[in-house]
């Protein structure tokens, strides 16, 4: 990956479920952002080899194609759409990444978008049975290590002792950083400008707040959304004329236990500062994905992450969690704040599966 950089990163705002994106299908949630995103690296349209993206939600097919051709890429631009559910985002990125460094492609978008309230109804067909609808696909072959999300998260809580004031602590900060945080990286769409969702959270407003299973409530999860977020991944010779520039050092998406999903971004964090020659005190600004507060902290506790440098500017739990798109929100965050210093993008995903990005910023 050493000769691998990113020159411009931008993501549009998170709104929830049913709000002021509601009516907007991925590729239209998508085509802004890349405009936006060719047009801070200076480069045309036609410069583009290829376009990598998450989506999670959809209906299948090609929306990458489509996201494509939205944006007035040139039509040999085929598009690949991927689906690593949550850690799909990252994995555009290092998919990217490895084309550049492989030699297969110059200029490549990557990234992801995500319309929860598009999302088509889900129907199981099995023979002689009327067609059942279901909300999520299973992860592993086996029901008893496949569990709920938010279960699995109240388990994890309970194993590790991270109590409910501690999971409202850090969800009343992410939303206090978020509110107070000029956010650069977004591009406006739809008449919004900033992420919809943040608030003041009180100690009374946390102590209403229903609670889903255990000790995690609705404050202290991230609630469903839609949103976008690319990339611009290149060669160090194209990044040497760029602006504003961060070299990718390292980046990893590996397997884990997939009834414990919420540590799964360990041994990918753990991998990629290895990768990286890093040690974790070494690390100026590190964007965890906050699915839930207790994934955060866990993650954080267990890799010895600073809580000092994370999520300086909110977190999930203050935007939202739209899910193909959330790593590369990730990832734009991280590129917009970065000085001279390496930072750390990571994330969790459903089925066990962590992902991870290092870059180093360019002073």
């Amino acid at each position: 990956m050493s000769g691998v950089w990113i020159i411009a990163a931008r993501r549009s705002p998170v709104m929830p479920r049913g709000g002021a994106f509601a009516e907007l299908a991925p590729h239209e949630l998508a085509a802004p952002v890349i405009a936006a995103v060719l047009a801070d690296a200076g480069l045309a349209a036609d410069a583009v080899d290829e376009l990598i993206l998450s989506n999670a939600l959809g209906a299948g097919g090609n929306p990458a194609r489509l996201a494509a051709l939205a944006a007035g890429l040139p039509d040999r631009v085929g598009g690949l759409s991927i689906d690593r559910q949550c850690a799909g985002g990252l994995d555009a990125i290092r998919l990217a990444a490895a084309m550049v460094a492989a030699g297969q492609a110059e200029v490549v978008l990557a990234g992801g978008a995500e319309s929860y309230s598009r999302r088509p109804l889900r129907l199981a067909q099995m023979p002689g049975l009327d067609p059942q609808p279901y909300d999520a696909p299973p992860f592993t072959p086996w029901p008893d290590r496949d569990p709920d999300m938010t279960q699995a998260a109240a388990d994890l809580a309970a194993r590790l002792g991270i109590s409910r004031a501690r999971q409202e602590a850090w969800a009343t900060r992410s939303h206090r950083l978020a509110l107070a945080a000029d956010q650069p990286e977004i591009v406006g769409l739809a008449g919004q400008g900033r992420d919809g969702f943040a608030r003041a959270l009180s100690p009374r407003l946390l102590a209403r707040a229903p609670v889903l299973t255990g000790d995690i409530t609705s404050a202290t999860t991230a609630v469903a959304a839609d949103a976008s977020a690319f990339v611009l991944v290149t060669t160090a010779s194209r990044a040497a004329k760029a602006g504003r520039a961060a070299r990718i050092l390292a980046a990893r998406t590996l397997g884990s236990r997939p009834d414990a999903p919420g540590l799964s971004p360990v041994p990918a964090i753990h991998a990629a500062l290895s990768d990286a020659g890093l040690q974790p005190a070494g690390l100026e600004r590190i964007e965890m994905m906050e699915a839930y507060a207790v994934q955060a902290l866990a993650c954080l506790d267990a890799c010895a992450l600073s809580e000092d440098r994370v999520n300086l500017k909110g977190g999930a739990l203050a935007r939202g969690h739209p899910i193909g798109a959330s790593g590369a929100i990730l990832a734009a965050r991280l590129f917009h704040d970065l000085e001279a210093g390496p930072g750390l993008a990571a994330i969790a995903a459903a089925g066990g599966v962590g992902a991870a990005l290092i870059l180093q910023g360019r002073a």
